[in-house]
């Protein structure tokens, strides 16, 4: 998995694997998918991030396995 922030489009983005990318759709308001041709969701895209997170909990992201 690869977890981009740039900070110039102000997007946080979430990358699964590496299949290519065949359709992208927003689910919610700045929220949008990216599907493969098997319709599996591949990426994930928040944007204006900077509005939903602040820059220590973006700076500070922590992942937990349960």
């Amino acid at each position: 998995m690869k977890i981009t922030l740039d900070k110039e489009t102000d997007t946080l983005y979430f990358r699964f694997d590496e299949t290519k990318i065949v359709e992208s759709e927003e689910v919610r308001p700045g929220v949008i998918l990216d599907f493969d041709d098997k319709d599996s969701v591949v990426g994930v895209e928040f944007l204006n991030i900077s509005t939903r997170a602040t820059q220590e909990e973006l700076s500070n992201m922590q992942f937990q396995s349960v």
